[in-house]
């Protein structure tokens, strides 16, 4: 991906450039409007919100939700807000108001559109992703997928190339090949530059053909370099918005490089969009066990009464992977395990863990929370972080390549491959208690997972039973996030037998076992949480000010100081740097040595 983003005005000369995704004309619009005074948003989907919602009510040990425990077909109160936002409509009671006979009749139609069709994500994620929606029945009647890129091919070309990476729920195969049949007729394919409106107009009327004259209600999924993105808002916002429904656009990270960058490309794309319409995706939001986090807490009077620095000593946040950067060395280069993973994955789910309870499960106010624990937590110091860079090495007569023995990659390079950092909230819950986070490629194992460290136990009557090391007498909550779902608590249990020897065991779930069913992959759930416009896993541009505030000031001084990161070699446990870190806040990582489940 290219390193930096382009201006707003790179490839804007008109004054429409002012514009946010709008009707055409006013006529246009005053007609629009009138149908979405007549016509509810709500009505349209009834028929299949109705048939989603009796197949979940059937179905025991697998239910699909949005993220607001709404069915995952069901229009939820927030989502018409939004909606009367998008369209400046007259009020959210306007806009859910019953349902007349009239509008009975009157259809509407949802197309995604996937900006860099012809890339890896979207081939591997994105189109597997809205083919799995559609396998389940959670897309509507009416739904066309188009891609769009600069290479050149036919909608057959589009089918074939995606058809490679469609697989199908394990327990349902025997319908496999008629679905997918199914979904790529639904498919189809629009070459054109990234910057040109008449590009993006040729696609507008190729979109109008499949809507029919229905209400149209249109996604963009921008699965492309971030340079880009501004001219590909701009293109489609004057020429191939919606002029009926909503249009909605999701962004791929890296949301910029700094606060810099970060608030330059969000005002760039408030030109063109409200905020309501701008879906920041972080995938690992949407990931089943991150879900299930709030869950844990909220549901469960065991956990909550314990979710402070009276009981938790420590938590710590992991993801590491076990190869390097193949394949991605140029991008990876300009970025760093930092921005990559660290700023943005990994502080979500701690802005998560660490939040007060929100007044409800309404994206706003579980939103608000998250941008309170951001800002009160303490700048990060130099002296609390740790980084280092992946080297070659031989074992058993095979031999690794290292970080710099990419080709794509400068020789000199000082770019951190991995990094570990002690991080703190000030505030009544959490003062004192250390976050820790850790994350690096070309590591012994390929895991993410949240670990809960709580506090010894005072007084502890059998302290002896477990002589010098109190770290083995501490309670441990794992929520393993990938792979091999689990959940489990560490205890202390006495073995069986005359004598009073203890051990320590887990009381788990496993996911696999527990519910054999396969789980959703993260695209799935985010990408129908926006055709619902539910936006409660996706980031609010204050989010991610907030998120770069905290970690600007360190990577300029990484930069500027150019601070060598610790070599440690391909596929051992990482520097040992990142070992003292944790011993300097009096706590060890739950992932290395024989506590390592």
């Amino acid at each position: 991906m290219a390193g930096h983003m382009s201006p707003c005005s790179s490839s804007s000369s008109s004054s429409s450039s002012a514009m946010t995704f709008s009707h055409a004309t006013s006529s246009e619009f005053h007609k629009s409007l009138d149908k979405f005074l007549v016509f509810p948003r709500k009505t349209p989907e009834s028929s299949w919100v109705s048939r989603i919602r009796s197949r979940n009510r059937s179905r025991k040990s697998f239910q699909l939700k949005s993220s607001n425990e709404h069915p995952v077909s069901s229009v939820s109160l927030h989502d018409g807000s939004s909606l009367a936002k998008e369209h400046s409509m007259p009020s959210v009671k306007e806009s859910l108001s019953p349902v007349n006979s009239e509008s009975e009749k009157f259809e509407s139609t949802y197309s995604i559109t996937v900006v860099g069709a012809s890339g890896d994500l979207a081939k591997k994620k994105i189109f597997p992703a809205i083919f799995a929606l559609f396998y389940e029945d959670c897309l509507p009647k009416n739904f066309t997928v188009f891609g769009y890129a600069r290479t050149k091919m036919t909608d057959e070309d589009l089918r074939t190339m995606i058809s490679k990476t469609l697989t199908c729920r394990i327990d349902k195969r025997e319908n496999c090949e008629d679905k997918m049949t199914q979904f790529l007729k639904r498919c189809f394919y629009h070459s054109g530059q990234y910057n040109s409106e008449e590009n993006f107009r040729e696609l507008d009327i190729k979109l109008k053909e499949k809507e029919a004259g229905k209400l149209a209600n249109r996604l963009f999924y921008l699965s492309i370099p971030p340079n880009i993105f501004v001219d590909v808002v701009r293109c489609a916002s004057i020429t191939a918005s919606s002029t009926s429904g909503w249009t909605r656009v999701i962004v791929e990270k890296p949301f910029g490089r700094d606060s810099e960058s970060s608030g330059e490309l969000t005002r760039c794309l408030k030109q063109y969009l409200s905020e309501d319409q701008i879906f920041r995706i972080d995938h690992y939001l949407g990931k089943e066990l991150v879900e299930n986090l709030s869950v844990l807490r909220f549901s469960n009077l065991v956990f909550e009464p314990l979710w402070s620095r009276n009981y938790i000593r420590s938590v710590q946040l992991i993801f590491s992977e076990d190869f390097g950067t193949e394949g991605r060395g140029g991008y990876f280069d300009h970025y760093g395990i930092i921005r990559d993973i660290m700023q943005n994955h990994l502080l979500q789910i701690l802005a998560l863990f660490a939040m007060e309870t929100p007044v409800s499960l309404d994206a706003e106010d579980i939103r608000n929370e998250k941008v309170k624990v951001l800002r009160s937590m303490r700048p990060l110091q130099l002296e609390d972080v740790i980084v280092g860079q992946y080297k070659g090495h031989s074992k058993g007569g095979k031999s690794v390549p290292g970080y710099t023995d990419d080709p794509t990659v400068p020789k000199d390079s000082l770019t951190p491959t991995f990094a570990a950092a002690a991080l703190f909230v000030n505030n009544a819950r959490w003062d004192g208690v250390p976050f820790l986070l850790k994350a690096g490629k070309a590591l012994h194992t390929k895991r993410a997972e949240i670990r809960v460290q709580f506090r010894h136990v005072p007084g502890n009557l059998y302290k002896r039973n477990f002589g010098t090391d109190l770290d083995k007498a501490t309670n441990e909550l794992v929520l393993r996030v990938q792979p091999d779902e689990a959940i489990y608590l560490k205890i202390n249990n006495k073995v069986p037998g005359l004598g009073m020897r203890l051990d320590r065991s887990d009381l788990n779930l496993f996911f696999k076992a527990r519910y054999p069913r396969e789980i959703p992959d993260a695209y799935e759930r985010l990408l129908l949480d926006a055709i619902e416009g539910e936006r409660r896993l996706f980031i609010r541009s204050d989010e991610l000010d907030a998120a770069w505030a905290l970690f600007t000031p360190l990577l300029k001084e990484l930069e500027e100081k150019k601070i060598v990161p610790e070599l440690y070699p391909y596929g051992s446990r990482g520097p040992v740097g990142a070992h003292y870190l944790a011993a300097k806040h009096n706590v060890r990582w739950g992932d290395v040595g024989g506590e390592e489940s």
